[in-house]
């Protein structure tokens, strides 16, 4: 299984006041919050950890159908800018963060293998839904493959794992 989550940081630093009374408790445990108020740059602490719940609930959601908005309940595990785990419920995710000046971009994965099997989709991809949820088709076993879709402000990305 796979997710993603893609954060436009000029978008978020518009719309969203990180700041404000009661925001970090909401969303963030108190561990979490120590690597914010700690970190160099807050802000980007603050939607690199955003970014790796969200793409770990985009599989939570898919394997237990189970949808909601509970952020404190998926606890990430940071390692570095760039890799960590979220868990939920006694299941884990592996995730990978690119940062750029632009943007934050996270997959969240089952399998820690499947961190190098990741495949950006092409734009022109024709994407499938079947409840909400998207797919593509393989072509040559006609299976459906699960992809997870992210966007946000100026940015857009599909991905999948690679068999």
């Amino acid at each position: 299984m796979i997710g993603n989550d893609i954060v436009d940081l000029e978008t978020a630093q518009r719309e969203s006041n990180w700041k404000r009374k009661g925001f970090l408790d909401k969303i963030f445990t108190y561990e979490e919050q120590l690597l914010i108020l700690n970190s160099k740059v807050p802000e980007i602490m603050v939607w690199n950890l955003w970014s790796r719940k969200e793409a770990a609930y985009k599989i939570y959601n898919r394997e237990t159908k189970i949808s909601g908005y509970f952020p404190t309940k998926l606890v990430c595990f940071y390692e570095s800018l760039s890799s960590g785990t979220v868990s939920i419920n006694n299941r884990l995710y592996y995730t990978q963060s690119i940062i750029t000046t632009d943007y934050i971009n996270t997959v969240a994965v089952t399998q820690k293998e499947n961190l190098n099997k990741i495949l950006v989709l092409d734009i022109k991809t024709k994407i499938h839904k079947k409840h909400g949820i998207p797919y593509v088709i393989d072509s040559n076993t006609k299976s459906f493959i699960p992809v997870s879709i992210s966007h946000h402000g100026r940015f857009i990305e599909s991905v999948r794992v690679m068999p």
